[in-house]
C-alpha cells in the first residue's frame, strides 16, 4: 500500500489525532444533513450530504486502488467540506469573509487536483516532458475553469429555483461575488503551486498508475 506524504506535520498533529478530527467533521456534517431532512430543508440537505460523502473519499481509494492518502490530507478535504455545509446554514449570509476562506481552501484541493493530472501524463508518457513554468500555469488555469464552471451552476442553480420555486441549492450574490470568488480560487491554486504540491505526490502516482494501465489495456 502506498503513502502520500502528509500535512498532519505541518500541522502540528499525530496521525491519529487527525483522524479523530475527520470522524469528528463526519459527525457534525451527519447533525446537519438530519436537521436538514427535520426541517425539509432540500438545499441544506444537497449542500450538506454530498460534503459528507466526500469525506470518505480517502477510505474509497484506499479499498478500491490499495493507496494509503494519509490522515492529514483526509482532514483536509473533510475541512473543505465541513467549511462549506457548515456556511450554507447562514455563515455565507452573516460572514462576507467567510466565502474567501472557504473558496481559498477548497480552491486547494481543486489545484492539488489540477498538479495530479499533469504529473500523472508526465509520469505516464516517457514522450511527454511538463516543464515546471507550464505545470504552474496549468494549475492555475485548472483551478479558474473550475471556479467559473461553480459560477455557471450557481447561475443555474437559481434558474431552476425560480421555475420550480423554492431556494436555491447554491447561492449566488451577484457580480462582485463571482470576482470575490474567483479572486481567492487563484489564491488557494496559487499557495499550492508554489508550496503545496509535493502533498499531492501520492495521488499524481495513483492517477498515472491509472493511465499507464487503461493505455497498456487499450
Amino acid at each position: 500500500m502506498t503513502t502520500d506524504s502528509d500535512v498532519n506535520t505541518v500541522l502540528g498533529l499525530s496521525e491519529r489525532r487527525c483522524w479523530h478530527a475527520v470522524r469528528l467533521i463526519q459527525g457534525l456534517l451527519l447533525i446537519i444533513v438530519g436537521y436538514a431532512l427535520v426541517t425539509v430543508n432540500l438545499g441544506l440537505v444537497v449542500n450538506a450530504a454530498i460534503p459528507l460523502a466526500l469525506t470518505f473519499l480517502p477510505a474509497l481509494v484506499r479499498r478500491e486502488f490499495t493507496h494509503e492518502m494519509g490522515a492529514g490530507l483526509a482532514l483536509w478535504i473533510a475541512l473543505a467540506a465541513f467549511l462549506h455545509a457548515a456556511g450554507a446554514l447562514g455563515p455565507y449570509e452573516m460572514f462576507g469573509w467567510y466565502d474567501s476562506v472557504t473558496h481559498t481552501v477548497s480552491a486547494t484541493l481543486v489545484a492539488g487536483v489540477g498538479y495530479a493530472i499533469v504529473d500523472a501524463l508526465d509520469q505516464s508518457a516517457e514522450s511527454v516532458t511538463v516543464p515546471g513554468e507550464f505545470r504552474f500555469v496549468f494549475i492555475l488555469i485548472f483551478v479558474l475553469a473550475f471556479g467559473v464552471l461553480w459560477e455557471i451552476m450557481e447561475f443555474a442553480s437559481a434558474g431552476v429555483a425560480s421555475v420550480v420555486g423554492g431556494e436555491p441549492v447554491l447561492a449566488q450574490y451577484g457580480t462582485s461575488d463571482i470576482v470575490f470568488d474567483l479572486l481567492y480560487n487563484a489564491v488557494g491554486a496559487l499557495l499550492v503551486a508554489l508550496w503545496g504540491t509535493g502533498y499531492f505526490d501520492g495521488v499524481a502516482g495513483l492517477v498515472s498508475r491509472r493511465f499507464s494501465r487503461t493505455s497498456d489495456s487499450s
